[in-house]
């Protein structure tokens, strides 16, 4: 496996890239795949938020691998404009159709909500309508022009089990002294 550092420049007109069920298949980069999407935020609900982060903050310490299934790598939560807008910015191993459809699920299945209803235009019927869930965050996805990875096309599942190999040797090396 090649672990150069690499760079990849993402088209600006998303027409020639290949279409998947609900648009552009935007490639896998040497950071994996991802999205930022910025929206404004309903009045009053930044606090929704902010009280939303903490939740999901402590139902991943009662369960670590409670979004597992989307294969995430980072999620980042922005408020900024004085709480008036926010931006989610998540990098995952799928590409977006499939991580969609596989957050839809979850939350869906899970029985709990998502910040993004608290966003202006977020579809209310989301659970039940992937699309309108998809068109939403498509018409608010600010896309990234390039995109760099130090260990280029790594998996999240490669990168755990890189750090239990690390951590058995480690192991095996104290247990030699």
């Amino acid at each position: 496996m090649d672990i150069t550092p690499r760079a990849v420049v993402i088209p600006k007109d998303t027409d020639r890239l290949e279409q998947g069920r609900y648009g552009p298949v935007f490639p896998r980069t040497p950071a994996c795949y991802g999205f930022t999407i910025v929206a404004d935020v309903k009045p009053g609900r930044a606090e929704a938020i902010r009280n939303h982060g903490n939740t999901l903050a402590k139902a991943l310490e009662g369960d670590p691998h409670l979004l597992a299934p989307l294969k995430l790598h980072y999620l980042r939560w922005v408020l900024f404009d004085d709480d008036r807008r926010f931006m989610y910015q998540g990098i995952f191993d799928t590409d977006f159709d499939k991580y969609t459809e596989d957050a839809v699920a979850l939350f869906t299945k899970a029985g709990v909500s998502t910040t993004f209803e608290n966003l202006e235009g977020f579809p209310e019927d989301w659970r039940t309508n992937p699309e309108a869930f998809v068109r939403f965050v498509r018409e608010r996805h600010c896309p990234s022009f390039v995109e760099y990875g130090e260990y280029p096309y790594v998996t999240a599942d490669e990168i755990k089990k890189a750090l239990r190999i690390k951590n058995a040797l480690s192991e095996m090396l104290d247990q030699l002294q």
